[in-house]
């Protein structure tokens, strides 16, 4: 009998330290769950340690989504049950899906979203299975945002389209108590048959850019050269200037010299004459006749001289240059 007590006594000890461990709870930072009190929420755990009643009080487990790589380079991608709900942000990496842009072009598209639990009672409460919820969510609004692009815009554009679907993923997963920050595309591939003719278009249009570019240089070295000659020309119009007018001012001063020393020489004969029956100019105008006379005199051939009726006037002129030598002798 006392046996017997003694081991009830042990297994009811056993059964209370299983329970004592049981009902204390460590939960990590960045970390929580979700407890409920005979099938009812009651309360949802902070990090540290915790106490709840074992048997009356249970944790309300959610979906956790993960891939595998097998074997053959597939990615598998498989549900689970965990009883802790992991606050930090976390990555779906969706497999390929095909999807057809507005201009009927069938493109495989892969994506990446990031998301974060923040009110982990509507995460367990308002979905069923979360991770699938978020992923089929995702891809059925990737096909209506290419849907209404054409396949230049989905491949220009991937900042507007990761910008609509985080909007539109954010809007639709508050109600579940997630926050989407971020959706990126990873690749876009369209058919072979269009990336070749894309390869053709890029081809056609480096060659035009090329040839734009050439007859660019060639209109500049067209503009530089007529620059460069315009220039040439001027400057030589301006030597030519130059040289003109410094061929002018030589002769202007050429002839101001002349003047000046035919002033000085009349001036000398009138001192030379003073006293003469005659006067500078008939002095000059005599010396102009002789000299006139001697280069019709110099002529060949027979001619005829006839001598004006006002050349009296020039030989009494030098009737007059013998009075003044005869002086001077």
């Amino acid at each position: 009998m006392l046996n017997g007590s003694i081991l009830i006594f042990l297994i009811l000890a056993i059964l209370v330290i299983i329970l004592v461990m049981k009902g204390f709870i460590i939960v990590k930072q960045s970390e929580t769950m979700v407890i409920e009190r005979l099938g009812k929420y009651e309360r949802t755990l902070s990090s540290g340690i915790n106490i709840i009643w074992p048997i009356f009080e249970q944790a309300r487990p959610i979906y956790m989504r993960y891939s595998i790589n097998t074997l053959d380079g597939r990615v598998m991608v498989k549900f689970t049950q965990r009883k802790k709900i992991d606050m930090r942000e976390q990555v779906f990496d969706f497999p390929k899906q095909n999807v057809i842009t507005k201009d009927n072009v069938t493109t495989t598209i892969n994506a990446l979203l990031y998301y974060q639990i923040v009110d982990p009672y509507k995460a367990v409460y308002e979905i069923e299975n979360l991770p699938l919820a978020i992923e089929k969510l995702a891809q059925t609004t990737l096909r209506n945002v290419i849907g209404e692009l054409e396949l230049d815009e989905t491949l220009t554009s991937r900042d507007t389209i990761n910008s609509k679907l985080r909007n539109v993923l954010d809007d639709a997963t508050n109600k579940w108590g997630v926050k989407v920050n971020r959706v990126e595309l990873q690749d876009i591939t369209p058919p072979d048959s269009v990336r070749y003719s894309m390869e053709q278009q890029m081809q056609a249009e480096r060659e035009r850019r090329a040839q734009v570019t050439k007859a660019n240089g060639d209109k500049e070295a067209a503009v530089l050269t007529s620059e460069g000659q315009k220039i040439a020309a001027i400057n030589k119009a301006e030597a030519e200037k130059q040289k003109k007018i410094l061929e002018a001012q030589g002769i202007a001063e050429a002839k101001i010299l002349q003047a000046q020393a035919e002033a000085e020489a009349i001036e000398k004969v009138a001192q030379a004459i003073q006293g003469a029956n005659m006067t500078p100019a008939q002095y000059l105008l005599a010396d102009k006749y002789i000299a006139t006379l001697k280069d019709i005199a110099s002529g060949q051939g027979n001619k005829t001289v006839y001598l004006p009726y006002e050349a009296t006037t020039a030989l009494s002129s030098i009737g007059a240059l013998k009075d003044i030598f005869d002086k001077k002798d």
